[in-house]
């Protein structure tokens, strides 16, 4: 079937959307997102009418960091598609649609999302993407063709997969990650219409890409999760000692790598048990599919195809395991039967029999928050939830009311948020990040008439906030809702119904509340909490650093220019009609500017202004990227090897270096900084890279891992010498990698500055792309001209 007959038969048969009850519940669902839904986007309604794609990404990000998916999700995305269309953000909207159609699908909520299904082919025939073979179209396919084959329309997926699969290997390379989901996305339908065999072809092909294209196959959750799905395949044609061997092969993958806590750990817990039942080992059965369904409540919630299914299935195991008379307590512990193999242990080569205990992951365990001596080794678990979740919680329970109670015919004027230096404020922070300048902190951003009335007196209230709090086993954070005694003045007590904020770190058990305010289902509620929480701390967690202080504080009260002015040196973004001024600054410093998030904006000015900095002249990107295919040229394509020819490993090594900072600078840029920012420095380059070259949308989503494995090669290279390495090889086939890695990334670059229209030619010295480039560049200015 063509694009055009498919886009019809959506049309027709959906083109009185959905009935009037899930108008109502679409409704009701909305109406109800006043503070929970929109957490990362606080008082959103009175910001610009602009749609931001990032914010709107880390704010969904956000929601399932702290497991609130289940309440949040579906209002948050729901509000996402008003705004992106108020905006007339076409691309946006797309974003939005494409993550609705996984949220509702992983909620079973197939008839709503054919309506989405809809919305998302007719919205790119209207952006024109069906006609071309852009990455967008096609995953836009495969996530519609997946709505669909969930939703049991069989024949309309089979025929949107069949066209992603066409767009793929015009736009794709052989090795990238999206191709191997287009694979497994087959096997399943096949699976679903009986056609086992083909399932499985499709399956081993998508392992095979995934484990090729991963830095680490043994710690990479999308190699878990294909072994998982050849698993029960393989299972359905009876293989059942192939398939226990991927099953136990996923799970020892997720804790190999500490992925226990993602949402797809369910799958692997729940395959493992299908697998086990099948072999009549009764307790794993049943041992498996209760971990299972603790993480999907965790993730989901219980109003899921996905939790019932489970609870399904884990009352049969229960029912079987009874009849064989074997004895299963609440933990998942069966006696001497074996529960799910551990981290570390060999992978059986028939079904496993080792004896263990159930899998802690799951159970929930008070955290110890230490208080010992900054900077010490042992002291690096200091606090258990990230800066900027604990930035969150500091602001709603302690700032909000502050400023409602003291201040307020000035809160609906104030800004709040954490954005600037700090590991913290690029949601990169770690227990390591906290022997310094790390604790509960905010920033309030003033005009300068609201500074000049209120700022000193507000500087000296948000100084007196209580900084004393603790982290409950969930890793949720309560502070201690009293002021203290130098504060001038007191502000209403959060009382039992503070918020607190969850943290992925700890699973909660089933049942556990994880919403941002107290519930009323319990009178011991309260108790139950104060309970579970550690031992209260006192903050800074850390000392404050000399760059951290006076002029250079990273917190508390700032006129709105003086806060741009201390990263920038710009009280507002230059002019866009000022490239010179846009080229003296790094990208890292602009990403210090453009980081972290806003909680509250009221008049959206601060917003503005920051939005400026991120809003990069097409120009000045264009000029930029031509600068970096000149140093990818020279460094990487001409130097490195000369370099490494002569036996001068000093200057490949910095030829290295200088080609890696290039290509991972024009992949931030190719990707247009507006959408997902720029480029931090050196410390979280690789970071930012990573979760980059993970998004949905991401162009050249490969060139990450190809860097790190030419920097993993890079010692052997340069300074391998003639007998290095086993069997006297010397440092050559590192060097003759590193070489191929340089051209891959070279052709992938051309590829994709080809699919943008910005050259011609097929050049891969990329040096003679850049005046293709730069004939796009509209202004004469020649600072934006190399050439």
């Amino acid at each position: 079937m063509d694009e055009e007959a498919l886009l019809k038969q959506f049309a027709a048969q959906f083109a009185h959307g959905p009935d009037d009850a899930d108008d109502t519940d679409a409704a009701a669902a909305a109406q109800g997102a006043d503070s929970t839904a929109n957490q990362a986007t606080d008082d959103a309604d009175q910001s610009p009418a602009t749609f931001d794609t990032q914010q709107f990404l880390n704010g969904l990000d956000a929601i399932f960091d702290r497991h609130a998916a289940a309440t949040e999700a579906g209002p948050y995305l729901e509000q996402a598609m008003v705004d992106a269309e108020n905006a007339g953000d076409e691309a946006g909207l797309l974003t939005v649609l494409n993550e609705t159609m996984g949220f509702y699908r992983s909620q079973g909520r197939h008839k709503e999302n054919q309506w989405i299904v809809q919305r998302a082919l007719e919205l790119a025939a209207r952006m024109g993407l069906t006609t071309g073979t852009s990455e967008a179209w096609a995953t836009t396919l495969i996530n519609c063709a997946t709505a669909m084959r969930a939703a049991q329309q069989y024949d309309q997926a089979e025929d949107l997969y069949h066209q992603a699969q066409s767009v793929c290997r015009h736009s794709l390379a052989p090795t990238d990650r999206r191709l191997a989901a287009l694979h497994n996305n087959l096997s399943m339908l096949y699976s679903e219409t009986n056609r086992p065999d083909k399932a499985e072809l499709e399956l081993r092909e998508a392992l095979r890409i995934i484990e090729a294209s991963s830095v680490n196959p043994d710690a990479d959750i999308d190699v878990a999760s294909s072994h998982t799905n050849l698993a029960l395949t393989l299972l359905t044609e009876h293989k059942l000692e192939g398939a226990h061997w991927h099953a136990a092969k996923a799970l020892e993958i997720y804790r190999t790598g500490h992925l226990e806590h993602s949402a797809h750990y369910a799958s692997a817990l729940a395959g493992f048990a299908q697998v086990c039942f099948a072999e009549r080992r009764h307790a794993d059965a049943v041992t498996g599919y209760r971990h299972a369904l603790a993480v999907i409540e965790e993730c989901y919630g219980k109003d899921t195809d996905y939790w019932r299914i489970t609870a399904d299935n884990l009352r049969q195991a229960e029912e079987a395991a009874a009849q064989a008379g074997v004895t299963v307590d609440n933990a998942g512990v069966a006696g001497d039967a074996g529960a799910l193999p551990q981290s570390g242990s060999r992978l059986p080569n028939s079904p496993a029999q080792g004896k263990t205990g159930a899998n802690a992951a799951s159970s929930p365990s008070t955290v110890s928050v230490s208080t010992g001596s900054a900077g010490a080794a042992e002291a690096v678990s200091a606090c258990p939830v990230s800066g900027l979740k604990l930035a969150r919680a500091f602001w709603t329970q302690m700032g909000k009311p502050m400023i409602a109670a003291k201040y307020p015919q000035y809160a609906g004027r104030i800004a709040a948020g954490l954005v600037g230096h700090g590991s913290e404020c690029y949601g990169f922070d770690d227990a390591y990040s906290q022997d310094h300048d790390f604790g509960p902190r905010f920033c309030l951003w003033l005009t300068d008439e609201d500074y000049a009335a209120i700022g000193e007196q507000l500087e000296a209230d948000y100084e007196a906030l209580p900084r004393k709090f603790s982290v409950d086993a969930q890793g949720r954070v309560t502070f201690e809702a009293h002021a203290r005694s130098d504060a001038s003045g007191a502000f209403p007590s959060a009382g039992a119904g503070s918020t607190v904020i969850p943290d992925a770190t700890n699973a909660p058990t089933p049942g556990t509340a994880t919403d941002d305010t107290a519930t009323a289902e319990s009178g011991a509620a309260s108790s139950d909490v104060a309970e579970a929480m550690t031992t209260p701390i006192d903050a800074p967690l850390s000392p404050v650093t000399p760059r951290a202080q006076d002029a250079n504080r990273r917190d508390g009260v700032f006129r709105i220019g003086d806060f741009f002015e201390s990263i920038t040196g710009y009280r507002t973004a230059p002019a866009q009609t000022a490239p010179h001024e846009w080229l003296m600054l790094a990208e890292s410093t602009l990403a210090a500017a453009t980081n972290g998030e806003v909680f509250a904006d009221p008049t959206g000015q601060f917003s503005k202004t920051r939005q400026g900095f991120k809003d990069m002249p097409d120009d000045v990107r264009l000029a930029l990227i031509s600068k970096r295919l000149g140093m990818i040229a020279q460094a990487g394509q001409y130097n490195l090897p000369r370099s490494l020819k002569r036996g001068d490993g000093a200057a490949a090594w910095l030829s290295i270096h200088e080609f890696v900072q290039a290509t991972a600078s024009l992949v931030f840029l190719v990707n247009v900084p507006m959408v997902v920012g720029y480029m931090p420095y050196y410390k979280w380059q690789f970071a930012a890279l990573r979760k980059l070259s993970g998004s949905m949308f991401a162009l050249l989503p490969n060139v990450g891992e190809q860097l790190e494995t030419v920097m993993r090669l890079s010692s052997a290279a340069c300074y391998g010498g003639a007998g290095f390495g086993e069997g006297g090889k010397g440092a050559a086939p590192a060097i003759k990698k590193i070489n191929d890695i340089v051209e891959q990334i070279a052709a992938d670059i051309v590829r994709e500055l080809k699919r943008e229209h910005l050259t011609t030619s097929g050049e891969t010295f990329l040096e003679w792309q850049r005046p293709y480039v730069e004939d796009h560049i509209a202004s004469d200015d020649p600072v934006l001209k190399s050439l």
